[in-house]
């Protein structure tokens, strides 16, 4: 009888932390987001998304202020249009703007809020356009690239010109 009770109590504490596991992965991953605050939602238009997901953070001044919702194409303005789930205790001014931001040099994306100075706040199904897209490493370094490669033509030129 006493050896039983002891199993009991012995799987009870393994299941306890296998579960504690799986939700600290779930957090940690961002997969899981467990928030009981009242949200408004809000549309940002960007012109390229990135690596942008949903459930990613939106974040201003470092703190975490909603969440990604969803992230849609619009196939009239070729436009990624994400839409955002804000804390209806954080207001920001209609005016903000909303930049595509990477934590760390290879880290996950998320969405940074720069506030405006508008009176009037964001509300339930506003549309935010003074977006700046996610930066793409491939461009940055296909530019760099080129510009080189000018620069090399250019002093090549100088130098058959003397």
């Amino acid at each position: 009888m006493q050896r039983s009770k002891i199993d009991v109590w012995v799987g009870l504490f393994v299941l306890i932390g296998a579960v504690s596991i799986l939700f600290l992965a779930l957090q940690s991953a961002n997969l899981l987001s467990l928030s009981f605050e009242k949200t408004y939602r809000v549309t940002a238009r960007f012109d390229n998304a990135g690596g942008l997901k949903p459930k990613a953070a939106v974040r201003s001044a470092g703190v975490v202020v909603g969440r990604i919702e969803s992230i849609t194409f619009d196939d009239t303005t070729f436009q990624a249009n994400v839409q955002l789930a804000l804390e209806t205790r954080y207001a920001f001014p209609k005016d903000s703007s909303m930049k595509i931001l990477t934590s760390g040099l290879l880290g996950e994306q998320y969405i940074g809020i720069e506030p405006g100075g508008d009176e009037r706040n964001l509300g339930e199904g506003d549309l935010v356009t003074q977006t700046q897209s996610a930066v793409v490493l491939e461009n940055l370094i296909g530019q760099f690239l080129f510009n080189r490669a000018a620069d090399a033509g250019q002093a090549t030129d100088a130098a058959s010109d003397q």
